[in-house]
């Protein structure tokens, strides 16, 4: 697989995009419906189906992360958030997995990662590095990729560097819980309820939405940590999506709508 002179345009135009917006926290605005999609996973088909649905121009669409590898149209899925981000790039925010640190961080497996030419993977992820790490929305809602870093307010975000301790739990962080065990795999930090809730209360933030483990119970810890996975790429195949509404007073997660696309 190699990249195309198409695309190689496309990825020019958005690290200029990239490079000027903000490389950590991203603000969402108020009075928006704010759609937050799980991880796509080269499910082509999943991201068509969020614009389809949820169309720029009348909602602020926020993906949260891994957008390649597992499924069998990573490129072409990447090349579909391109082209959307650079038509609306106030309006589609793309947030950095782990799967998009494979610069910073490489893993296995990673099939559309080691399936490009090595040069051509390094300038992807060169500029997938420029992602900002999480989103914030004033009604009390921290949004990013899988766990909390450890800092104490919103504007240490900007502290955080890529491949550091809180990068790491940021991007490869999982939650555990009753029921619910730790990774093996070393990379993968395991936070659990006292860390969510202490973390939480310093940032005065009420609820995360965040993607990653497919595992996890779509609810957590009284229904303040909400995971969304949106791709048949593997796991139980579910592709939802979580709505704010901006009429809506939040308590917990279950405050937001959740859709099955």
């Amino acid at each position: 697989m190699a990249i195309d002179p198409g695309f190689s345009r496309l990825l020019d135009e958005v690290a200029g995009l990239l490079s000027e917006e903000p490389r950590r926290l991203r603000r969402l605005p108020e009075g928006e419906s704010i759609v937050f999609v799980g991880d796509t996973h080269g499910d082509r088909d999943a991201t068509e189906q969020v614009f389809a649905q949820f169309p720029p121009d009348r909602f602020v669409v926020v993906f949260l992360g891994d957008y390649v590898d597992r499924g069998s149209e990573s490129l072409e899925n990447l090349r579909l958030l391109f082209t959307r981000k650079l038509a609306s790039p106030d309006r589609v925010i793309l947030l950095m997995g782990n799967h998009e640190g494979w610069n910073t961080a490489p893993f296995t497996p990673a099939d559309f990662w080691l399936g490009l030419p090595e040069q051509e993977a390094e300038r992807l992820g060169a500029v997938l590095l420029h992602l900002p790490f999480a989103a914030w929305h004033p009604g009390g809602v921290l949004a990013l990729h899988g766990g909390l870093p450890d800092i104490a307010s919103l504007e240490a975000f900007a502290e955080i560097q890529l491949g550091d301790e809180n990068w790491r739990r940021i991007t490869w962080g999982d939650w555990i819980d009753e029921g619910l065990i730790a990774s093996p795999w070393r990379v993968r930090p395991a936070l659990d309820r006292t860390e969510f809730e202490r973390v939480m209360e310093q940032l005065d933030m009420k609820l995360l939405v965040r993607s990653h483990q497919p595992a996890a119970p779509t609810y957590l810890y009284d229904d303040r940590c909400l995971t969304l996975f949106t791709s048949c790429a593997y796991g139980d195949g579910r592709r939802q999506v979580a709505v704010l509404r901006p009429d809506r007073l939040l308590n917990t997660a279950k405050d937001l709508d959740l859709i099955e696309i």
